[in-house]
């Protein structure tokens, strides 16, 4: 995160992760007040995929990516000036790609994050089938209930 006001974001992805079984390790690291810290965080972990969760000018991102050849996924997070935040993740120059989730999206952030481990990953494939199944329950659910209550 690029900062601690990110946590409500971050949250919401570690909720997901929490719930698959997959380990996580979360920092407050800015690209642009503690740059040495973000390139030791990045340089020396073990992670598979990188969440990176930031606003304002959310460049934290782009510098991840800048430091690693594994998945960056950026979550831009909402505040006075939405749009900046956006596009500082998702206009990237070429050679160093970031994937963008929604404004906030913590949670998608960590569900992208586990299908792309599922490519190598057997049950983390099953694990991720039957949480979209178990979706597609719920919203059959709610629909039916709607019935009934018309």
């Amino acid at each position: 995160m690029g900062s601690k006001n990110d946590l409500p974001v971050a949250e919401k992805g570690i909720s997901i992760l929490k719930s698959f079984g997959i380990g996580y390790e979360i920092f407050v690291a800015s690209a642009h007040r503690t740059p040495k810290r973000v390139e030791e965080l990045v340089t020396k972990s073990d992670a598979d995929v990188f969440i990176a969760i930031a606003g304002v000018s959310a460049a934290l991102p782009g510098v991840v990516a800048s430091l690693t050849t594994k998945p960056v996924i950026g979550v831009p997070v909402s505040g006075a000036v939405n749009l900046d935040a956006i596009l500082s993740v998702i206009q990237m120059p070429p050679g160093i790609p970031v994937a963008a989730v929604g404004l906030d999206r913590g949670d998608n952030a960590a569900l992208l994050a586990i299908e792309m481990m599922s490519l190598a990953n057997a049950d983390l494939s099953k694990k991720m089938a039957d949480y979209r199944k178990d979706m597609e329950k719920k919203i059959i659910a709610d629909s039916e209930s709607l019935k009934s209550n018309v």
